[in-house]
């Protein structure tokens, strides 16, 4: 009952305070958050507001911008995790805790535990009703990925945070069901709080009009190429000298029909000299980097996509947002073991590979799957098949009838 009454009292209210640790340029806020929020607002009444809080690297100075659906950004610095970062963020909280009082937020929604840590300090200091989005483990895959140390006071501090406010929030919106038995074990978190929301896409903006421009095959000189498409940076919790590797097998296996189409921030001399490493001949890698309102139309361009999350096992409760937006356009997908719940739909469904081990035999035998794949079936073929993976795991309808269920107008 009182858990119902919870739930009464959030809908009744009027404007939320979301906290993110990303800077408002970054792809998590653009692709990630914003059309989330965007959700949220369709939720709520006309004249309710929605604050977004982003940690920006280069500070534009200017406390609250206004965006469509009652979304106005709050800006802070970001400080790399230091005293430096410690002492803004004494000040920090104090500004947030006076916006919250200032503004009537009814209740705090952080994404993800770095933001998390601030969002339950200030639901202690405001009594505010606290949220954690994208719940999956940040202390332990910062260990696996080698930049943090378990014995390191960094490690230590977020990982008892995320047992705080695991226990604190009213609910946490994981990105996979296996985050249920996760916060049971190292938690010792056994409430029925958990809502199961994976990276979803926008399959408007992701479909079959996104394959295969013809203007962009011939600009690229990619017309009658394979092509293989990878979206994303290299290093961190994504393999490197791996994935290049695997490249290299696909250019021995295809020869010059095989193109590895690279969408990446990184440069282009920084792709080459990985491309260097694995012996790859220059004309193999394509490199762009594209603004995320054309990027359908780039990913769109390939007959398979490589996702190369390291292994590890908090992999295992993460959701990966490219995988989301290749099923939406039709494309197998090569995939590391245990990644979310998605190299299982691949395996089960057939729908591309899934990589045992990181060696070249290994990397050979899913290319051989993938030009099955490609040779037993037609573009239109593939999309069929795989299209409605996205429409079943990935939808925003999954996103809004969560929501829905958080923040429906009464």
């Amino acid at each position: 009952m009182q858990h119902l009454n919870i739930l009464f009292d959030l809908k009744a209210h009027k404007n939320i305070l979301i906290i993110t640790y990303w800077d408002y340029q970054d792809a998590l806020i653009q692709n990630y958050t914003l059309p989330y929020a965007k959700i949220i607002s369709d939720n709520l009444s006309s004249e309710s507001k929605i604050y977004l809080v982003t940690l920006d690297k280069l500070n534009r100075k200017k406390i609250s911008i206004s965006f469509k659906n009652n979304i106005h950004n709050i800006s802070l610095p970001y400080f790399g995790f230091g005293i430096r970062a410690c002492f803004a963020w004494f000040k920090n909280i104090f500004k947030l805790y006076k916006l919250i009082k200032r503004e009537n937020i009814s209740f705090i929604h952080a994404w993800c535990t770095p933001a998390g840590m601030i969002g339950y300090i200030l639901s202690l200091l405001s009594k505010k009703p606290l949220i954690i989005d994208s719940y999956e483990p940040h202390a332990e895959a910062m260990v696996e990925n080698g930049e943090w140390k378990k014995n390191g006071i960094a490690f230590k501090l977020l990982f008892k945070f995320e047992k705080l406010q695991t226990h604190r929030a009213i609910f946490l919106i994981a990105t996979t069901e296996g985050m249920k038995k996760y916060a049971e074990k190292k938690f010792n978190f056994f409430n029925d709080t958990i809502l199961v929301k994976p990276a979803c896409v926008d399959l408007k903006l992701f479909s079959s009009d996104n394959c295969k421009k013809q203007n962009l095959l011939n600009e690229l000189n990619l017309e009658n190429k394979i092509i293989g498409v990878y979206a994303g940076k290299f290093g961190g919790i994504y393999l490197e000298k791996e994935f290049f590797d695997f490249i290299k097998i696909a250019e021995n296996y295809w020869g010059d029909k095989f193109r590895a189409l690279i969408l990446s921030s990184h440069t282009s001399l920084e792709i080459i000299n990985m491309g260097n490493k694995s012996k790859l001949l220059p004309i193999t890698l394509v490199h762009r980097f594209v603004p995320h309102h054309q990027i359908a139309d780039y990913i769109g361009l390939a007959d398979f996509a490589i996702t190369p999350v390291k292994p590890v096992s908090s992999k295992r409760f993460c959701s990966p947002i490219k995988d989301g937006e290749y099923w939406a356009l039709g494309l197998p997908i090569v995939i590391t073991k245990n990644i979310s719940d998605d190299s299982e739909i691949i395996k089960e469904n057939n729908i591309g590979s899934v990589l045992q081990y990181l060696n070249n035999e290994e990397y050979l035998e899913s290319i051989k799957q993938i030009d099955n794949l490609l040779k037993t079936n037609s573009k239109e073929e593939l999309y069929k098949k795989i299209r409605p993976i996205a429409e079943k795991y990935r939808n925003f309808e999954i996103a809004d009838r969560i929501y829905k269920s958080i923040y429906g107008k009464t």
